[in-house]
């Protein structure tokens, strides 16, 4: 089997505090430009004022309002209050160490706290240190996780089998070994996907999605995302800048201020917007409590998905890259501070003749790692 070429990441969106997005002119990045340290770069995490870079060779680098870098790294994970760093043991078979730091000590002096957790299978994590996310906050063994409040060490149940965990704002989603899909914590935007406003306090399984067995999920500020096995996408939650990719009120006010578009008494749209009956206009979605099944343009499969506070991205199997929702900082990549209520595709890359591999969102900005194409 033939090696994997090295690809290159891109950066675009919010940069107001140095982060490493391209040449990072001003406070933001319209369109997707490569990051100065992009081919060495395996994973990134980013939080809303800095960014952690961790390379292949197992250092994490952070740009933005926080600075520093460390060594004998494999996995990061950024939030404002808290930067937590995955840490190889000091031996074969010795497991790994999490740290969390404050940001801004820039990894130096003494962590805030540390704790020894038991590693994966030796060699599984240095393997795996392609273009992803990692596995942070699930900490290997998938028994705990991280989080950004106290208590910032806690249990998960064996029974998830979690395979992937991500958190929002306010709320939390679980991949289970088999597919299924778990959300906890804060509900009033519908983010949790049980058809209510209420809050969850333990794992509760999405009962709309039993049968479909999950590939991927993503959390963004206040909304859900996940994708199947079979390229589907389902999206919930708040769609208050056009996140779900549903019938938004805000930007179909901000089209008819900028067209001189009306609405209706009953405030739909005068133009039929996407989702409608053919003639008819479509109702405005604020929030989508239940999974709702979401189509991309001709019909493309999806493999991954990842979200920020207000906004989508989303890779296609043939490698194209989709945004939407709020682009107010240029995160959507489409030259333009734009939102989006429907999936557009980046043209970027299929310009430049790249094939998107892996992206990851932060709040106000995205990343994106891709290769040449006919390169595996």
């Amino acid at each position: 089997m033939a090696e994997e070429q090295p690809g290159a990441w891109f950066g675009f969106g919010f940069c107001a505090f140095g982060q490493a997005l391209g040449s990072g002119r001003g406070r933001q990045v319209h369109s997707p430009e490569p990051l100065g340290a992009g081919v060495d770069v395996c994973r990134v995490s980013a939080s809303w004022s800095y960014t952690a870079l961790v390379t292949r060779g197992g250092h994490v680098e952070l740009s933005g309002s926080a600075s520093g870098a460390a060594g004998d790294c494999r996995d990061a994970w950024a939030s404002e209050g808290l930067l937590v760093v995955l840490r190889a043991g000091p031996g074969p078979g010795s497991g790994a160490l999490l740290q969390a730091w404050a940001p801004g000590s820039g990894l130096r002096g003494e962590p805030l706290w540390a704790q020894d957790v038991v590693s994966e299978a030796e060699g599984e994590d240095e393997a795996g240190c392609g273009a992803q996310a990692g596995t942070l906050p699930l900490l290997p063994g998938a028994l705990t996780y991280v989080s950004p409040r106290p208590p910032f060490y806690r249990t998960l149940a064996a029974e998830l089998r979690a395979r992937r965990l991500e958190l929002g704002a306010e709320h939390a989603l679980l991949l289970g070994g088999a597919g299924q899909v778990f959300s906890w914590g804060g509900g009033r935007h519908g983010q949790l996907g049980h058809g209510t406003l209420e809050a969850e306090l333990e794992p509760r399984m999405l009962e709309a999605l039993q049968g479909l067995p999950m590939a991927e999920v993503a959390a963004g500020g206040w909304h859900s995302v996940c994708v199947s096995e079979t390229g589907d996408i389902y999206v919930w939650g708040w769609n208050e800048s056009g996140q779900l990719a549903l019938p938004a009120r805000s930007l179909a006010e901000d089209r008819k201020t900028a067209t001189g578009e009306g609405l209706k008494e009953d405030g739909a749209e005068v133009k039929r917007a996407a989702g409608g009956e053919e003639g008819a206009p479509a109702p405005f979605i604020a929030i989508q409590p239940f999974p709702a099944l979401l189509d991309l343009p001709r019909g493309s499969d999806a493999v991954q998905a990842s979200c920020g506070s207000r906004h989508t991205a989303v890779v296609t199997r043939t490698g194209e890259l989709y945004t939407w929702g709020w682009g107010k900082y240029g995160q959507l990549g489409h030259k333009d501070a734009a939102s989006l209520d429907r999936p557009c595709l980046v043209e970027y890359f299929v310009d430049k003749q790249l094939q998107v591999k892996a992206v990851t969102c932060g709040p106000w900005n995205t990343y994106v790692y891709a290769v040449e194409k006919g390169k595996r």
